[in-house]
């Protein structure tokens, strides 16, 4: 009974020393999906997560990436069926619901229009805004309504559909390396992938974690941003903004967001919108319909759907040149 008790004693002073072990701030970085990625995480483990991170980009490449050869999504645009994979059908299945919530506006169908415009894997064989008649053709094959989905099997009723990812599968790989880090038993950590962000728990100061965004400065015209900081805790974070991908000609400038309805890609006054979600993958599903929607249709959308749980913050062009913000009621409290 000593003996066992012994060995009892040995092991409570074992788990409490590995649970006194302090908590140190590790990081990976690297580039995947044509932008960079950073994981900032607290952990009592030495060993690094970066070879597990970088198989959780390649995994989910194979499924939604334009640019790789035989993934999924390229089966389906080439054959216009597939059998989608976890990764592919979670992000099918968000995307059909942020295209019924904005009746439309959000449209992953929009894959003729993006290549059209110059902002696709490969380019159209002239440069700057295309022909009207081009726009029109490419907009027969544009309509979320053309898209089926029975258990994993993805089907369009329209031969020459095509689906383009890229608007939502960012916020989505975002939240799913912030899983996988929960699943090493990791409940502190930034995840952030091109700007798109997750975070839970504190950071090493056992504070909320903070993250930079970009604010207009006080009687700003040129939009010469300041640094801005909000604090992100159990939420994701993405942006959707005319200064990433874009051409200029004459004198408007043209952004990768392309509405369905119009087939003409941005060329609002909106400089970006910020969204703040339950998660990434919300906030990224989101960002895009409301820079397309502009402030005041984007705010009152917010407003009018509390159940979809979505803040933004808008900056943009005013009529006298200046450059302005305005957000959401409940974005407000996340300011620092």
């Amino acid at each position: 009974m000593r003996f066992l008790l012994l060995l009892t004693g040995l092991f409570m002073a074992t788990v409490a020393s590995a649970q006194e072990l302090p908590l140190k701030l590790a990081a990976c970085e690297g580039k995947a999906q044509g932008t960079y990625y950073i994981v900032k995480y607290l952990t009592t483990d030495t060993a690094s997560q970066q070879k597990r991170i970088d198989s959780v980009f390649a995994v989910i490449d194979q499924s939604l990436s334009l640019y790789k050869p035989g993934s999924l999504i390229n089966q389906f645009n080439a054959t216009g069926q597939v059998t989608m994979d976890g990764h592919m059908q979670a992000v099918v299945e968000k995307a059909l619901f942020a295209s019924k919530a904005t009746h439309g506006v959000f449209d992953i169908t929009v894959k003729p229009l993006v290549y059209l415009w110059g902002f696709g894997v490969t380019k159209p064989g002239f440069k700057g805004v295309p022909p009207p008649d081009s726009i029109k053709k490419a907009l027969s094959y544009v309509g979320y309504r053309y898209l089926r989905v029975k258990g994993d099997h993805l089907s369009t009723t329209k031969k020459g559909v095509q689906i383009d990812c890229n608007g939502i599968a960012q916020g989505y790989t975002v939240d799913v390396l912030g899983k996988f880090l929960e699943q090493q038993g990791i409940h502190n950590y930034l995840v952030d992938v091109g700007g798109e962000l997750c975070a839970k728990g504190v950071n090493q100061q056992g504070k909320t974690w903070r993250v930079g965004i970009e604010r207009p400065a006080p009687g700003d015209t040129t939009y010469e941003p300041i640094q801005g900081m909000v604090q992100l805790q159990n939420k994701g974070i993405a942006t959707s903004g005319n200064y990433r991908r874009f051409f200029d000609q004459g004198r408007t400038r043209f952004a990768h967001t392309i509405d369905p309805a119009t087939g003409i890609a941005l060329h609002n006054n909106i400089i970006s919108v910020t969204v703040i979600a339950k998660d990434c993958f919300t906030a990224d599903a989101f960002d895009n319909p409301l820079i397309l929607m502009g402030v005041e249709k984007g705010l009152r959308f917010i407003a009018e759907h509390p159940e979809l749980g979505l803040e933004a913050l808008y900056i943009y062009k005013a009529a006298d040149g200046s450059i302005k913000e305005a957000y959401s009621k409940g974005f407000a409290s996340y300011f620092i």
